[in-house]
């Protein structure tokens, strides 16, 4: 039994953040067969991730936390990941046919990338988050890891994503 079923780190997850800069977005493509994902895929929205995230979507009666994804450094540094500097063609939205462009913003960002990445970096730096960071520590890399630790903290994922769970000098290439 597990809690996810994917990785929270993983090339494409930085991909997927980062499709709107290059190298990021040729290897996107290349990785999408020779084309952008669909655009109901790609990182266009905060509160999308959010509610993917936490398991708190909008479309769904019950939570689910099968899409997370771990916030990569250039949430707190970069702005021009949130913006199509570059004008890719996305796509439109099934369901708001709308264009996917710029990342839309929360409210409290004020419709500015460098708004949010201050006041994201602001949090980060916040006596909360220091006060509370050794928690995170142990999920990721302590006691809360793995073993009875981890299914107490709802922390366990599935068994190919932990190192050591495949013998790689066994595995054979056809």
């Amino acid at each position: 039994p597990f809690h996810y079923g994917t990785h929270y780190s993983s090339p494409a997850i930085v991909l997927h953040y980062l499709v709107r800069l290059q190298p990021f977005s040729s290897h996107g493509v290349q990785m999408q067969g020779g084309m952008f994902d669909h655009p109901d895929r790609l990182f266009y929205s905060m509160a999308k991730a959010w509610s993917a995230s936490s398991g708190l979507s909008e479309e769904s009666d019950h939570t689910t936390t099968q899409d997370i994804k771990e916030l990569i450094p250039e949430f707190f540094y970069l702005p021009s990941f949130l913006e199509n500097v570059n004008d890719y063609d996305f796509g439109t939205l099934m369901d708001m046919e709308e264009r996917v462009g710029d990342v839309v913003l929360p409210p409290w960002a004020k419709g500015s990338a460098r708004e949010f990445i201050r006041l994201h970096r602001k949090a980060l730096e916040s006596d909360h988050v220091s006060e509370h960071l050794h928690q995170w520590i142990d999920l990721i890399f302590g006691h809360n890891q793995r073993g009875p630790n981890a299914e107490k903290h709802c922390n366990v994922f599935y068994y190919l994503t932990y190192e050591g769970a495949v013998d790689l000098d066994c595995v054979q290439n056809e």
